[in-house]
Formats: C-alpha cells, sequence, structure tokens
C-alpha cells in the first residue's frame, strides 16, 4: 500500500539512516520535467528498472539519450532492468503466461539486485529507481521493489506523475 506524504526536506530525509530509495516513472513528462524532478529531490544514481532500456513514443528516455541527459545535469546512470525488471524473461517467474512478483521475489537475481539497493541505501546515496509507468500504484516500482525494500527494512518514496512524494507503507 501507499501513502499521499507531504513533499518538504523533512519528509525527503525522514530517516535516521539517511535518505529513503526513491522511485519515479517518466510518464507523460517531458526530460526537462523529469530533470527538474530528479534536481528538487536531490537525486545523485538514477538507476534504470525497465526491462527493456528503450522507448519509442518517448525517444529522450531511450538509455543513450537518457543517459547523455543526466550525466550533463551531474546525475549518474546504471541500468539494473535485467535484475530488477518487471518483464524478466526467466521461465519461473511466470504463472498462466503473466508475470508472478511472488515467484519474482524469490529469484537470485532478483535478490542479487534488492542486496545492490540495500548497500546503496547503507551508504547514504540518493538514488532514484525509475521505470517508464508515471503512476507508482500500477508500475512494479511499488508492487514489486517497493515492496521488496519495505520487507527488509529500506524505507521508499515514490515521486508521483504530480511531483509529490508518496510512501510505500501507510
Amino acid at each position: 500500500m501507499i501513502a499521499q506524504e507531504q513533499s518538504t526536506a523533512e519528509s525527503r530525509d525522514h530517516t535516521a539512516e539517511g535518505p529513503p530509495l526513491f522511485t519515479i516513472g517518466y510518464g507523460a513528462r517531458s526530460p526537462e520535467e523529469f530533470l527538474a524532478e530528479l534536481k528538487a529531490n536531490g537525486i545523485e544514481f538514477l538507476i534504470d528498472v525497465r526491462s527493456a532500456p528503450y522507448s519509442k513514443f518517448k525517444p529522450d528516455f531511450s538509455k543513450e539519450l537518457l543517459q547523455h541527459h543526466l550525466e550533463r545535469a551531474g546525475i549518474r546512470y546504471l541500468f539494473m532492468g535485467d535484475t530488477l525488471g518487471g518483464q524478466p524473461k526467466a521461465p519461473g517467474c511466470h504463472s498462466d503466461g503473466k508475470v508472478d512478483y511472488d515467484k519474482v521475489r524469490v529469484q537470485p537475481f532478483f535478490q542479487t539486485g534488492i542486496d545492490r539497493l540495500r548497500k546503496a541505501f547503507e551508504q547514504r546515496l540518493r538514488v532514484v529507481l525509475m521505470c517508464s509507468e508515471g503512476r507508482p500504484e500500477q508500475c512494479h516500482r511499488s508492487k514489486l521493489i517497493g515492496q521488496a525494500l519495505v520487507t527488509v527494512g529500506i524505507p521508499v518514496q515514490h515521486i508521483d506523475a504530480n511531483g509529490e512524494l508518496v510512501t510505500q507503507t501507510g
């Protein structure tokens, strides 16, 4: 479950351990609007969690162009869709032809991705996980990754389509 939270500096860094892990979907945002959201939240690292890091509808968000825009803005890019993507190709991740998030959560590749995020959190890095879906409640960022992170004690804040911060737990 995700809940709305006031967007303030205090809520952005609400834990003694450091900042939460953020998520964002580019959705309907322009590249400029997207970068402004990242800057407003002090993001240092963007982790691309799309299974396929390309967009034919919004080419500025395809891996190479996105990486270029981010680097110019002083934000580092890392692709992790192979471990944290919402459409894994592994046959053990599906039920009745659909991705089964319960099966994905126990896969070694997914656990490796979560461990890498845990290390970033422990280093107090300002990280955002990015996918295409603007609404976190409709995306694997909350349904899969966010739930897994909260289970291991890592706070998650989703930057929603309106730029508001939404917590993973209510």
